[in-house]
């Protein structure tokens, strides 16, 4: 399950907008362990949409999932790996009050090795992606 810099949470008063660090295997392929995130805090939550949350039995554990629907209780989040483990599957529907936010845009680090004109051109177009929602996916997910 994807663990979240605990910065976010300093500066989530201040500014709509946070970011994150992804660590773990439970959003791939959508997101890679060591990812950046730009997270909107606030931000209207619709089934598709991959979403910061507290994780409900460990409230100081962040992590990131797809929203697949809204339920009685909460949301009912899923993982894009559904071998990762880590979601609504084990611990049921995250209370609303516990979503923080929305993934807008994701972006990978430069690695030390990539100073090559190609390594560095490569990286440029396809460092930064938005996140978008997945309507289909939601729909997918929602039949696990």
């Amino acid at each position: 399950m994807p663990e979240l810099s605990q910065e976010i949470e300093r500066g989530r008063a201040l500014l709509p907008f946070g970011a994150a660090e992804v660590t773990g295997p439970s959003m791939v392929p959508t997101l890679h362990h060591g990812d950046r995130l730009v997270v909107q805090y606030g931000a209207r939550i619709r089934p598709g949409d991959v979403v910061v949350l507290r994780h409900p039995f460990q409230q100081d554990l962040l992590v990131v999932k797809r929203a697949a629907e809204r339920r009685d209780g909460g949301w009912w989040v899923l993982g894009d790996n559904a071998y990762a483990g880590g979601d609504s599957t084990d611990y049921g529907t995250v209370p609303e009050d516990l979503v923080l936010g929305k993934v807008r845009f994701r972006y990978r680090p430069l690695k030390a090795d990539q100073r090559s004109p190609f390594a560095l051109a490569r990286w440029a177009l396809s460092a930064a992606r938005p996140v978008l929602s997945d309507r289909s996916a939601s729909r997918r997910l929602r039949a696990r």
